[in-house]
């Protein structure tokens, strides 16, 4: 046989960077969130944590089998999907609102639509805003974080600073009765809050390593941040008695985790540079909007949901002209 150029069909470059490894990427990323909220809400954060992952792992692999689907848990996807749920959680939930949750992120935030490539919106997403509908007190039960080396053995319950400004400005018009809230601790992690939502410091190293590795790219968490700092810094200038500093508002709630892990995932997010800046300035409007004249302190969970329902629209009105032809 002599030698001579093989023709084949594509693909011609292989890469090892399939699903499974994609996935593991992200995990890791999520890892020095999860370890803050375990460190400053204790075993409680840890139960939320093992209980939401091995939920959805079991969840996925008893639906695909009730389907007749090939079982794909191995792909690290339904981890994920549960390390992302408990990091949207209050770091107290019982677990029989993990399961449920667990329940609606891969039943009907995924296996209804075929499975992982065809949800439209994000499965973790789906579970919090289901939840936080349908239990709002248990999802909105906050308690102070307590450093490991110094938690008593019982939780005291705050409020969480969006929270409370939303509390102080609709009781008192002001922001004086919210009381003084530390950037420091917003960045740090601690402050009360969700799972995995409190360290601004750990999800922006995550993210950033995620970019580093090309997982995601720049353009989404950046002008997603940017749109909600633009916005909230412009009415803080106007009455900063009424409307928080822009730096409290990109430190504080789920902005960081939302920004880097969920707006950005790969499924439900565009697919075209343009496509992923429109994506981003939606989410940061819509952010601000609902954080400062909403029913709810923090927007960012609806915000994500709602843009993710346009983006085959995005996707379409933003797609490349091929040359030769007509759009």
């Amino acid at each position: 046989m002599s030698d001579g150029l093989v023709v084949s069909s594509s693909p011609h470059i292989h890469s090892p960077e399939d699903i499974g490894w994609i996935m593991r990427q992200v995990i890791y990323a999520l890892v020095p969130g999860a370890a803050i909220g375990v460190y400053f809400f204790g075993l409680p954060a840890f139960n939320v944590i093992w209980i939401s992952v091995v939920s959805c792992i079991g969840v996925e692999a008893l639906l695909q089998w009730l389907m007749g689907r090939a079982i794909t848990v191995k792909d690290g996807s339904a981890a994920l999907t549960g390390l992302l749920l408990a990091m949207n959680l209050p770091p107290t939930s019982p677990w029989w609102l993990v399961v449920i949750g667990a329940l609606v992120a891969i039943g009907l935030g995924k296996q209804v639509y075929g499975g992982l490539g065809n949800n439209p919106f994000n499965p973790a997403l789906t579970a919090r805003v289901f939840l936080l509908i349908s239990f709002p007190v248990q999802m909105t039960s906050w308690i102070v974080p307590r450093p490991f080396l110094l938690r008593s053995a019982d939780a005291v319950t705050g409020a969480t600073p969006l929270g409370a400004i939303k509390t102080a400005v609709f009781m008192h018009g002001n922001l004086a009765a919210a009381g003084k809230i530390s950037l420091m601790d917003l960045f740090m992690g601690n402050v009360g809050g969700s799972l995995g939502e409190i360290s601004a410091i750990a999800l922006i190293l995550g993210g950033t390593y995620l970019i580093y590795k090309k997982i995601i790219s720049w353009h989404i968490p950046v002008i997603y941040i940017g749109t909600v700092f633009v916005m909230t810094g412009i009415f803080w200038l106007i009455n900063p008695g009424v409307y928080a500093n822009p730096v409290l508002h990109i430190f504080s709630g789920g902005l960081m985790l939302g920004a880097f892990f969920m707006a950005t995932d790969l499924v439900t997010s565009p697919v075209t540079v343009f496509g992923k800046v429109i994506f981003a300035i939606g989410c940061g409007v819509i952010t601000v909007v609902i954080r400062l004249w909403g029913g709810y302190p923090e927007g960012v969970s609806f915000s994500i949901l709602i843009m993710n329902a346009f983006v085959p629209l995005i996707n379409r009105g933003t797609r490349p002209v091929v040359f030769g032809a007509g759009r």
